[in-house]
C-alpha cells in the first residue's frame, strides 16, 4: 500500500487561501463560507464516505491526520467540518459493523449536504445519555423535536441537523430517539456566538419547535444511560479522535510559529539568534517532546476503531483520555509558544494570540476534564460503591 499523502486532499495552495481568510473571519465573527465551499469542491465532505457510494474512502485514521492539517490552517474552520465529519464518521462505524441506517448520510455528504451535530444541551451533563429534548411520535415510525441544543457548529450554512430526543410517551418509554431533521420554519437558529476563540465555527444555538424526522431518517431509538449500542460507540469515538485531531493541529502550528519566531529574533545582549539562546531552546524542546507524543496516540486508537478492534470496556477510558491529553498538551504548547515569541504574541493581530484564544475551547467540549477522569478512575478502580 502507497503512503498516505495529506497533500492530495488538502493542496498547499488551498490551506494558504484558508490560513489567509481565517484572521478575518475572528475578527469580523463570520463563517468561512469560501473555506466550505473549496473543501466541498475538494470532495472532502466526503472524505470518510465508501469509494463504492462515490466518497474517498478514507478511514479514520487518514480523516484524523487531514484535520491536524486543515486545523493548522484554521482550527476553527476543522472544527466546524468537524461536525459534519462525525456523522459521516459514524456512518462508517455502522457500515463496517454491517449496521443499516445511514447510507443516506453516506450518499448526502456525497452530493453536497451539510450535517450539523445536534446533541449539546445546556446544563445536560448526560450528554449522549440522556436528552432534555422532547422526542413525539408523529404516528408514522416518524418523530417530532421541541427543546434547545447549543453549540450548533455550522450554524448558517447546515442542511441535515444530527440529533437526539427524548420519548415520554411511547407504551416501551423511556427512550432515547436519535434521527435527522432538515432545516425548516420549525428549526431556529439564533445569532447569538460571540465567544473568546474558534469564532468562525458559528456554533450558534438551536431551538426546535416540533421539527419532523421522518421514519427513514429516525436512525436509532435506545435506552436512556451507557449502552454499547453502535449509534453512541459511534459518536463517542469519533467525535473524541476528531476532537483531538483539531487540538494537536494547533498544538503543531504553534511549535512550527515558536520555532520560527526563535530564528529570527536576535538577542541584544548576545548578538546571537534566540535560537542560540539555552532557556528558549529548552522550552522549545519541551514543547516538542509534549508535541510528538499525541499523533501515535490518535493514529492507533483510529486504526483500532477502522479495525473494528475490541477494548470492550476500555474503549470508553481511552477516547476521552486521548481527546483530555490532547486539549491539555496543546494548551500546553500554545502557551509556551506565546512566552516563546514574546510580547508580540500579546497583540491580536498576531496568530498565536488567535491560537491562544482558540486552544481554549477544548476543555468545553466533551469529555470534559472531570468526565475523562471520573471515567479513567471507573476504568481502573470499579465504580463507586453506592
Amino acid at each position: 500500500m502507497s503512503e498516505f499523502d495529506p497533500a492530495a486532499y488538502l493542496p498547499d495552495d488551498l490551506l494558504e487561501r484558508i490560513r489567509e481568510r481565517a484572521p478575518i473571519h475572528d475578527r469580523e465573527n463570520t463563517f468561512p463560507q469560501q473555506d466550505l465551499d473549496e473543501l466541498r469542491d475538494a470532495g472532502y465532505l466526503s472524505i470518510l464516505v465508501p469509494a463504492e457510494r462515490g466518497g474517498a474512502g478514507l478511514g479514520l485514521a487518514e480523516a484524523a491526520l487531514l484535520q491536524q492539517r486543515l486545523a493548522g490552517a484554521a482550527p476553527a474552520t476543522a472544527l466546524a467540518i468537524n461536525m459534519h465529519l462525525v456523522w459521516t464518521g459514524v456512518a462508517k462505524v455502522f457500515s463496517d459493523r454491517g449496521v443499516p441506517g445511514l447510507e443516506f448520510v453516506q450518499d448526502g455528504a456525497v452530493a453536497g449536504e451539510v450535517f450539523a451535530f445536534g446533541i449539546s444541551e445546556g446544563g445536560n451533563d448526560l450528554v449522549l445519555f440522556g436528552s432534555d429534548t422532547a422526542a413525539e411520535p408523529t404516528g408514522d415510525d416518524g418523530y417530532s423535536f421541541t427543546g434547545t441544543k447549543i453549540f450548533t457548529s455550522l450554524a448558517p450554512v447546515w442542511t441535515k441537523l444530527g440529533l437526539h430526543g427524548l420519548d415520554t410517551t411511547s407504551d416501551d418509554a423511556p427512550k432515547l430517539v436519535f434521527a435527522f431533521v432538515d432545516r425548516t420554519a420549525a428549526v431556529e437558529t439564533g445569532d447569538d456566538w460571540d465567544t473568546l476563540g474558534m469564532r468562525a465555527t458559528q456554533s450558534r444555538t438551536t431551538r426546535l419547535k416540533g421539527a419532523v424526522a421522518d421514519a427513514a431518517h429516525v436512525v436509532r431509538r435506545i435506552d436512556p444511560g451507557p449502552t454499547p449500542d453502535p449509534i453512541v460507540f459511534g459518536i463517542f469515538s469519533v467525535f473524541e479522535i476528531l476532537l483531538a485531531s483539531v487540538y494537536t493541529g494547533i498544538a503543531r502550528r504553534a511549535l512550527d510559529l515558536a520555532v520560527l519566531t526563535a530564528q529570527k529574533r536576535t538577542s541584544k545582549r548576545t548578538g546571537l539568534a534566540y535560537a542560540q539562546d539555552p532557556d528558549i531552546r529548552w522550552r522549545i524542546a519541551d514543547m516538542a517532546l509534549s508535541y510528538d507524543a499525541l499523533p501515535p496516540q490518535i493514529a492507533a486508537l483510529a486504526r483500532d476503531v477502522d479495525e473494528s478492534a475490541d477494548h470492550g470496556a476500555r474503549w470508553f477510558s481511552l477516547l476521552s483520555g486521548v481527546k483530555h491529553r490532547a486539549i491539555t498538551t496543546a494548551k500546553h504548547v500554545v502557551d509556551q509558544a506565546m512566552l516563546t515569541a514574546g510580547g508580540g504574541s500579546y497583540f491580536s493581530s498576531n496568530e498565536l494570540s488567535r491560537l491562544y484564544r482558540d486552544v481554549l475551547a477544548g476543555a468545553f467540549h466533551p469529555s470534559d476534564p472531570e468526565s475523562a477522569h471520573a471515567t479513567a478512575a471507573s476504568a481502573w478502580l470499579g465504580p463507586i460503591e453506592a
